[in-house]
């Protein structure tokens, strides 16, 4: 029916407009965040910098909050799709190492997650300690735990720590290697590239059986387990970023 056709039409049409509209105000809330921290970011700065009233702000989200937890959301979801780029451009991605190399230069490249990761309060204020960061805490230590569970199914990765404890160290490993230059005299510190080497050499040794002629002949299982893997949380990171969408 054409009068049915219009609407739907009209309706799309409008979504993509509101779709569009909600892009900028978090890229303008992005932009100001970065330059001057989130609380010196005020709704009205944002607005300014979208060039949108503020009203309309609230047609979107109804707090400042909620606003910047929309925007964390949206960058750790580009951080899983340049993270999926990298694997399909280089075969060297497909490898637990690879995998964890690429993982932790796509954070480190990301402002907003790199400060949400480090805590950083001077960006993020208390937001950085509340609980969204406590969250995502949690759920990257989950994450961790169900990767290795994945690989060791596969004899990918050794199993004479028990799953707790391989954790504890992968959670370790990534922690300390993103946070180190924070703490270490100059002549200790590194580019983000090396630190992203040094974190996926470290965490080869320590983690990796020794190699064998079957394990070392099994690299299609190894792919196939590391692509499903990230399939699957950029799946769980989209799902994340349209709750936070009105």
């Amino acid at each position: 029916m054409p009068g049915q056709r219009s609407a739907e039409r009209d309706a799309r049409r409008e979504q993509a407009k509101r779709e569009e509209r909600a892009e900028r105000i978090l890229d303008a809330a992005a932009t100001l965040i970065l330059r001057w921290g989130y609380n010196k970011t005020t709704l009205d700065d944002i607005a300014r910098q979208a060039r949108v009233a503020r009203g309309t702000i609230y047609l979107h989200w109804k707090t400042r909050e909620e606003l910047l937890m929309a925007l964390i959301t949206r960058e750790r979801l580009k951080v899983g799709e340049e993270i999926r780029q990298r694997m399909e451009s280089d075969p060297a991605g497909m490898t637990l190492r690879g995998l964890l190399k690429i993982s932790m230069l796509a954070v480190m490249k990301n402002p907003l997650m790199r400060a949400v990761l480090s805590r950083n309060t001077e960006m993020l204020g208390k937001l950085a300690d509340q609980e969204y960061a406590q969250s995502s805490f949690t759920e990257s230590i989950a994450a961790y735990k169900q990767f290795l569970e994945m690989l060791r199914a596969q004899g990918l990765v050794g199993t004479d720590l028990d799953i707790y404890k391989q954790t504890h160290i992968l959670g370790a490993i990534w922690f300390g290697f993103f946070t180190a230059n924070t703490w270490l005299p100059e002549e200790f510190q590194f580019s983000d590239e090396a630190i992203a080497e040094l974190l996926a050499e470290t965490a080869q040794r320590v983690l990796a059986p020794q190699p064998t002629r079957s394990n070392a002949a099994d690299s299609s299982a190894a792919q196939t387990i590391l692509s499903q893997y990230v399939d699957r949380e950029i799946q769980n990171m989209r799902k994340m970023y349209e709750e936070h969408q009105p």
